[in-house]
């Protein structure tokens, strides 16, 4: 496991009408303030990534379909320095994914429809984003 990735299994209440998939609450661990919400929709064994947020702590969360999320730490004065974590989020196993800033990732749809939600603790900045080239790195 990566310094810093928290992972947090969170409740599917089922009701009547279809399972209510709980998210993330202010008073939740990995939570620090509100940013911003997105939604990425990922096709059967599409890649996405590389990036890194220099500043963003990301809250993702795997409402539809599965996806497979990459992370390699290659944070200068961390003690898992050159660690990679693979995990699979999907709708099946309600799991939201605290990830800090400074972690490369890249993430693969796994289902004929994904989507991969980001509860961020910033607004969306290009300026803070950081990426390379899908094969630059290897995806497992």
């Amino acid at each position: 496991m990566i310094d810093g990735i928290i992972i947090s299994e969170q409740n599917i209440i089922p009701t009547d009408g279809g399972p209510i998939y709980h998210g993330v609450k202010n008073s939740d661990i990995g939570f620090n303030t509100f940013g911003e919400v997105y939604f990425s929709f990922i096709d059967k064994n599409a890649l996405k990534g590389w990036k890194l947020h220099t500043k963003m702590t990301m809250n993702i969360i795997v409402p539809v379909g599965e996806v497979r999320l990459n992370f390699i730490d290659n944070r200068e004065h961390s003690k898992t320095l050159g660690d990679e974590f693979i995990i699979n989020l999907s709708e099946k196993k309600n799991t939201r994914l605290t990830i800090p800033p400074n972690l490369w990732f890249a993430f693969k749809g796994l289902c004929e429809k994904n989507m991969l939600v980001n509860i961020a603790d910033i607004k969306h900045d290009s300026k803070e984003v950081v990426t390379k080239d899908i094969n630059s790195m290897v995806f497992k």
